[in-house]
This record gives structure tokens, sequence and C-alpha cells, in this order.
């Protein structure tokens, strides 16, 4: 039966307790359980839910595993500063010059520098584009002497003497050159990036089927006086040149186009 709590158990807490001073023991009348030695002996039992079982062993094992993460990353070194290189000096420069659209440069430069970072850098003919930078997309392709490089793997030295023609150069002032129409016509770009490179690279890959400059895929290689622009010719002759838009049909027609109408 529970205890209901009266008056009389008020009066029993405020009446003062009996303690001698020489063996201050607690009281008899105090609520504090005692404890036998039989009792004290046992173990000591710790009542725990299942779920904050649970709770404790996931939050010890958390604090265990960001310990050992912590512990085993390295410590951050101080940064390196890595100083420019030093200008060239100018006994170093090489006299280069080229004629480049039309137009004569006389050029002092670092032996070192490319083509295409002199079309882009130096004479500010952003036409070229700079795609991979290892030769194997075509975006940065121009024409040296009629013939076509990629520009991006090409010393500006070794062109000495030589005409470079760019994508700045193949209209003749307002007027598109025929194969810069055709790919109008026939949507042969998409974003444009790479359509420099594909034009310069097509208007050579023209003029070496008019010389009977033979592919992997041409035929009858004795008797070759003019290679005929098939498709598959094309795409053959063209594969230096990538499209990441996938614009290849377009650009197919369009060289074909150009080709019959010049």
């Amino acid at each position: 039966m529970a205890h209901i709590y009266s008056s009389e158990d008020d009066d029993r807490l405020r009446a003062p307790q009996n303690i001698d001073s020489n063996n201050p023991e607690i009281p008899e009348s105090s609520s504090r359980p005692q404890f036998t030695e039989q009792q004290s002996a046992q173990p000591y039992i710790c009542l725990m839910t299942r779920r904050e079982f649970v709770i404790t062993a996931g939050i010890a094992t958390t604090g265990w595993a960001v310990g050992v993460r912590f512990s085993s990353v390295q410590p951050v070194e101080a940064a390196t500063v890595v100083e420019a290189p030093p200008a060239v000096a100018a006994e170093n420069m090489t006299a280069v010059n080229l004629t480049i659209n039309g137009v004569k440069h006389q050029l002092s430069l670092d032996p070192r520098v490319t083509l295409l970072d002199l079309l882009r850098e130096n004479l500010a003919l952003t036409g070229t584009k700079k795609g991979c930078d290892h030769g194997q997309c075509g975006a940065c392709t121009v024409l040296a002497n009629g013939r076509r490089i990629n520009s991006c793997l090409s010393l500006a030295v070794v062109h000495q003497g030589e005409e470079i023609t760019t994508i700045e150069g193949i209209a003749q002032g307002e007027q598109l050159h025929p194969l810069q129409n055709a790919f109008l016509e026939h949507d042969g770009l998409q974003c444009g990036y790479c359509t420099p490179g594909q034009i310069c690279s097509a208007l050579a890959l023209m003029k070496e089927a008019d010389r009977g400059d033979a592919s992997l895929l041409t035929a009858d290689l004795p008797n070759i006086t003019k290679v005929e622009l098939t498709a598959a010719e094309i795409r053959e002759r063209m594969s230096g040149n990538i499209c990441r838009c996938g614009a290849y049909p377009g650009i197919v027609k369009a060289i074909q186009t150009a080709q019959h109408h010049s």
C-alpha cells in the first residue's frame, strides 16, 4: 500500500537528529539504506536499456574511428613557393621572320615558344584554339606554306621565313571563303570551338586531293591524278580533327560541297 505524506511526516523531518560528535554515524531514523558486508560484496550492476546501450556503443565506436582517422593524417607542410622563371636574356632571343595572313612580322622570340602561343599571346590571333595542347584534337590546326600542322606541337622558330595562314586569313575581307559558307549551309559546327581547325584542315585536304595525294583508303595509286573526296575519304583525311559536339555529318557534306564549287 502506498504511503500518503502527512503533517506527521513533516514534523518528523524537522525534528533534530541526535548525533554523537565523537561517533558521527547516520542516525537510525534516516531513510538512507544500510548495507551489510554481504550486500556490499556483491558486484555493482548498471541497469541500462537496450537503446541506451546501442547509443553509447555507437558514440564510443565513432570516437575511436575519428581518433584513428586524425591520428593517421600527416601534418600539412608549409606551401612551397615556386618562383617564376627569369626572363630570357636578350642574347638568348631568336630573330624570326614570318608572314602571317599576308602580313610580314619581324619577331624576337624565346626559342621555346610554340607557334600556337605566338599567334594567340603575342599577335592576338585568337581564332586558332588551344584544345588538348598535345596534338591530338586538331583545334590548333593552321597552314604552314599550305601544309596543315598542329601549331601546339611546332616551335615558332622552326617556321623561319614561312607563310602561316590562320582562320583569320581565309576570308577575303567581308567575303567568306566557299568552304566557310558550306560549313554554315550544312551546319558543320555546333559550339564552334573546333571549327577554325576544322576549316583550315579541310582547306588543305581539298588541295591534297587536287594534287592526287593518297590516303590509306585511296585505290589505284599508279593511275591517280585527282582524288575524289567520297565520304569515306573525307572521314579518313579529317580523322585528326575532333568535334566533340558530333557535327561530323555536316562537316563531310560541307567539304564535298566546297570541292564541287572549287
